[in-house]
């Protein structure tokens, strides 16, 4: 194993054992506030299903939308991009998968719009992990990283159309 993927292991288990605690942190610090999952489950159900479900299919069209992305830049097939799904791993994941999917449109993208889609990406990874601090911190973050995701979505759309 080199030294870059040793390195690269370590910060994906230790990224994920943070953001396990994270999640976890209402069992442990009740004073803190629900959390994330607390917060999902003040909408009752069939609501916070349909919440989660909606969601879950976003990230599957954003995932498309990437894996389109990487295939017109004409660098590999992309399925690495589905990682995303990997709960909790995917919020270490993703940051990978942003610094992958941009290594492989870079030869024929210009570095203006790249070096955009790579800030938003990396923001919106940044705010993910955010999001799941309790109370207002988390939500604020939680909000931001939605924007950022979207912003990023629609440069990759627009990224994808000039490579066609």
């Amino acid at each position: 194993m080199t030294r870059t993927a040793l390195l690269h292991l370590i910060i994906r288990v230790l990224g994920t054992a943070l953001v396990v605690v994270l999640l976890s942190a209402p069992l442990w610090v009740p004073g803190w506030g629900p959390g994330l999952i607390g917060e999902i489950a003040v909408v009752p159900f069939p609501g916070n299903a349909a919440i989660i479900g909606g969601f879950l299919a976003l990230v599957a069209l954003y995932c498309l939308t990437l894996q389109r992305l990487v295939r017109r830049a004409g660098a590999g097939s992309g399925a690495s991009v589905w990682w995303m799904f990997a709960i909790p791993a995917n919020f270490v994941e993703d940051f990978f998968i942003i610094h992958r999917v941009a290594a492989a449109v870079a030869p024929r993208t210009g570095t203006a719009a790249l070096r955009w889609w790579r800030l938003l990406g990396y923001g919106w990874c940044a705010l993910q992990i955010v999001s799941l601090l309790p109370g207002e911190a988390g939500q604020a973050g939680g909000a931001l990283a939605i924007l950022l995701w979207l912003a990023q979505w629609v440069l990759t759309l627009s990224i994808s159309r000039r490579l066609r």
